[in-house]
């Protein structure tokens, strides 16, 4: 009898905070759900706006691993053979089931990642964008023809690379598992995707929506797990590939594992970027900026604008406007459509962030709102991982707040003089990810995102992330590309075919 996909299921129905229990098997591979083998290492996974528990996660042991790699194998062999065009008609086609289930899948987000269910309909909506986007590049990838002296002449193939694994983050889990897979499917490869332990769900609706799409059965497998599991899909040889996004310190080792079998590498890694805004800003426009450069998902985004440097003519203007809208800010009810802050993702990561504040008081900082512990009214939110937003002024370079990531709705402020100074000031960490501007001169904007040591530059906005442009990181924010034509050289490679139409040179 065939599985009924998670959507489908009774539980999946309208869910609403404090509903959702799962208790189906989250590993996919070969077309189907999976029961894990050995249950003895399950661990709750709990739900962030109520503090119980959503499922089990039972993590993959070398076995399961091994099966749903030789899956994904079996898979590539028939996918790689496909035209493009015919990869773009089931991608098409799986763009629009996540297109019409959007509202299901966002809540089912939401329960599992506690962000706003207002952020998580963009999450969707960007992930079948992507979708659409990588459909449309399939059809175009091609090679080079070369003339060579005599009629004879090269060429060059752009093949997959076969079998890629995608390790995923829970900031963004639904739409990380797209922006993995649809470059690499476009190009041919199969992947084999984990997402992280704290957010399993959504990576399984994703694979039952390629298999209802028409993808081979094994194209997409789902492998739960931590470290451990990470380290056996790294470390398998059938493996071609590992794109991962998280923390510099867990890269570092991906890419270490990675370089005992030559595997090529996509980082994403983590950020602490700056956002300038200079006095002939539209100070509106900045407070904005700020606010969508500090606060989205709780603030636990990569590429925040965490480091908010303003020019000290209107630095108390800034405050006085950014305080007063932090302030109104709704948090509570993450499936709540007035609801703007929802919850952040373990009682841990709560309890780290309320550490860098405090700490940060220490140093010396001075906490203008928010930074500590919230409880909503509603009563089944009481366990809830809430904090209030908080923005720090009196902050300096040297102050722990601004040199480390702290993953939540922190804004650090700190006041500068000059052009010169900033960029000197904003340059100095080891981290690359992106950066921001904020000023009406258009030879300033452009002069300050030349010499920003980032991977992406916003100027006079913050946050946006079209598929269409490439994200990644300078320094230690990562390696490669994701999103953009340019990612399809990141899931592929090239053989040259040289052809002599002569005959051999007589040299021996």
């Amino acid at each position: 009898m065939a599985q009924q996909p998670l959507l489908s299921l009774p539980e999946f129905q309208n869910v609403s905070t404090g509903t959702l229990v799962v208790k189906e098997p989250l590993n996919f591979w070969g077309g189907a759900r999976v029961k894990p083998k050995d249950t003895t290492k399950s661990e709750p996974v709990y739900e962030p706006a109520t503090g119980r528990v959503l499922c089990d996660l039972v993590p993959c042991g070398e076995e399961e691993v091994d099966a749903a790699i030789k899956s994904a194998h079996s898979a590539y062999l028939k996918w790689s053979k496909l035209s493009g065009m015919e990869r773009a008609r089931i991608m098409l086609e799986a763009a629009r089931i996540i297109r019409e289930r959007r509202d299901e899948i966002a809540r089912a987000e939401v329960a599992n990642n506690g962000k706003s269910i207002t952020e998580a309909q963009v999450d969707i909506d960007i992930s079948w964008q992507t979708i659409e986007y990588y459909a449309g590049i399939a059809p175009t990838l091609s090679g080079q023809h070369i003339q060579l002296p005599g009629g004879s002449f090269a060429y060059t193939r752009r093949e997959p690379l076969g079998v890629c694994v995608g390790i995923g983050a829970w900031n963004y889990p639904f739409q990380l598992a797209i922006w993995k897979s649809a470059p690499a499917m476009a190009c041919g490869n199969a992947m084999v995707y984990k997402p992280s332990p704290m957010t399993p769900v959504t990576a399984v609706i994703l694979a039952e929506i390629y298999k209802e799409a028409g993808v081979p059965d094994g194209l997409f497998n789902v492998v739960q797990g931590g470290a451990e599991t990470g380290e056996l899909l790294c470390h398998h040889p059938m493996v071609a590939k590992v794109s991962f996004t998280g923390s510099v310190p867990t890269g570092k080792k991906v890419m270490e594992m990675a370089a005992k079998g030559v595997k090529q590498v996509t980082l994403e890694l983590g950020g602490k970027s700056p956002l300038i805004i200079f006095k002939d800003c539209e100070l509106e426009n900045a407070i904005k900026g700020a606010l969508m450069a500090n606060f989205l998902t709780q603030g636990q985004v990569c590429c925040n604008g965490t480091r908010v440097f303003v020019q000290r003519e209107i630095l108390p203007q800034f405050l006085e406007a950014v305080v007063k809208r932090t302030k109104a800010i709704t948090v509570g009810d993450p499936l709540c459509e007035k609801t703007r802050m929802g919850a952040l993702i373990t009682k841990p990561q709560m309890e780290k962030v309320l550490g860098f504040i405090n700490q940060a008081k220490e140093q010396g900082a001075k906490v203008l709102c928010g930074g500590e512990r919230f409880v909503p009214s509603d009563p089944k939110l009481k366990d809830g991982y809430f904090l209030s937003p908080c923005v720090l002024d009196n902050c300096r370079d040297d102050m722990t707040c601004v040199k480390e990531e702290i993953f939540g709705p922190v804004m650090s402020v700190l006041p500068f003089d000059t052009e010169e100074e900033v960029l000197q000031r904003a340059n100095n960490t080891t981290f690359g990810l992106a950066s921001g501007v904020f000023t009406r001169d258009i030879a300033r904007a452009h002069r300050v995102a030349e010499n920003l040591q980032a991977g992406t530059c916003y100027i006079n906005n913050y946050n946006i992330s079209p598929v269409e442009v490439p994200f990644g990181g300078y320094k230690m924010s990562g390696i490669g590309r994701e999103n953009g034509q340019v990612t399809i050289e990141y899931y592929s490679q090239l053989k040259t075919v040289v052809v002599e139409m002569g005959d051999v040179e007589d040299y021996f």
